[in-house]
């Protein structure tokens, strides 16, 4: 009866990893490779709607160019890049 115990218990583990902690791992890793490929003068918009292109960038955050003014933002706000967006169209 342990041994069926401790199976279910392995079981739940690799569903739990399989559907929660992998993809998480999965999707982290993508927004911190996005994150790395932004350079100046890329389009983008911001995880709140701002529009602008990226006027300079360091390691942690990015001044972006709007058309009320500059903004400096930290990079993780970004939430899509759009001039490869666009000529994909």
């Amino acid at each position: 009866m342990e041994s069926n115990t401790i199976i279910s218990f392995i079981l739940m583990f690799a569903v739990f990893y399989l559907f929660i902690i992998r993809p998480q791992q999965t999707k982290l890793k993508k927004e911190r490779e996005f994150e790395s490929a932004l350079k100046v003068g890329d389009k983008i918009i911001t995880k709140s709607g701002i529009h602008g292109k990226i006027a300079e960038i360091s390691e942690t955050t990015v001044v972006i160019e709007t058309m009320s003014g500059k903004l400096k933002m930290e990079r993780s706000a970004i939430s899509m890049e759009m001039t490869t967006a666009l000529n994909k169209k």
